[in-house]
């Protein structure tokens, strides 16, 4: 009876463990970090007049002066979680881009 009582305990540490090892990864962080700064760019700006007032998506030297002019006259939390948004996603990206790259192949 003992035997099994131990033998239960370890395999629901086990069990435990292997729940969690994929919230507590490197990518799972930083996909938490591009949600929450995208959740709190949210909370402080009204994303529906952005767009409106945004260019059209085909001029890219407008639409890269708005941008510019955006992030330079909001306030510094906006610019501080956009700056963490975009770390997040170019992080994620050579991540995604670097698992792939390491998968084999079979042509």
């Amino acid at each position: 009876m003992n035997q099994s009582r131990i033998q239960q305990n370890v395999m629901r540490r086990v069990r435990t463990i292997h729940t969690l090892r994929p919230l507590v990864s490197t990518t799972a962080f930083f996909s938490f970090l591009f949600l929450g700064a995208l959740w709190g760019i949210g909370r402080e700006v009204w994303v529906a007049r952005v767009f409106e007032n945004m260019p059209s998506l085909s001029d890219a030297a407008a639409l890269s002066r708005f941008a510019l002019s955006a992030f330079l006259h909001t306030d510094f939390l906006v610019q501080a979680l956009s700056v963490l948004a975009v770390a997040a996603f170019v992080w994620l990206v050579s991540d995604g881009l670097r698992t792939l790259r390491s998968v084999p192949r079979f042509v």
